[in-house]
């Protein structure tokens, strides 16, 4: 039901340019999203909201190119990934330490700030790929196959980046008193 639901949607918005109908898809997977980029940018909540606002922007651009071989969610989160690799390739040559040590300090000013800090001091021990691979099963609760869609990696891959990601996480939060 919720795929036709998103099918019936998404035709609306190609074929008729429906505004209205697209507001329904942002409104149903806004949170998802912007989630998914809160945890990928270490609690930024700034950047997060630039990011998600990029993907419903990309997404509504595009929406004429999904075909529906997969879900929309699983499309619209492809083109999430895809906005943030294209964040993170013009990150690179100035991403330093000022950037990681401002993303915690808004962090700090949340409730329960010391244990997402921790959360978020785990995070930034994974490499891209695994944080991103790691939060899509974890906490948005996507299968292998379907991160291996959104991602575009083989699924051994994704295992991979899985396994290794979870060993680094689940080492640094038993250093830190965590179970």
């Amino acid at each position: 039901m919720k795929q036709n639901n998103d099918l019936s949607l998404v035709s609306q918005v190609a074929e008729f340019h429906d505004r209205a109908a697209f507001d329904r898809l942002v409104v149903k997977y806004q949170s998802p999203i912007r989630r998914f980029f809160l945890h990928q940018t270490l609690g930024d909540v700034q950047l997060s909201d630039d990011l998600a606002q990029d993907t419903f922007v990309k997404a509504y651009v595009n929406i004429s190119k999904f075909r529906g071989q997969a879900a929309f969610s699983t499309w619209l989160y492809r083109i999430a990934c895809n906005v943030l690799y294209d964040f993170h390739r013009r990150l690179r040559p100035t991403d330093d330490v000022d950037n990681s040590i401002e993303a915690s300090r808004r962090g700090a000013d949340h409730a329960d700030s010391n244990v997402k800090l921790d959360v978020y001091d785990a995070l930034r021990r994974l490499g891209d790929k695994e944080r991103t691979c790691v939060t899509l099963q974890l906490v948005d609760g996507y299968p292998i196959d379907e991160i291996a869609q959104i991602t575009g990696m083989a699924v051994g891959t994704v295992k991979s980046h899985l396994f290794r990601g979870k060993e680094k996480l689940t080492r640094f939060l038993r250093q830190n008193g965590y179970g």
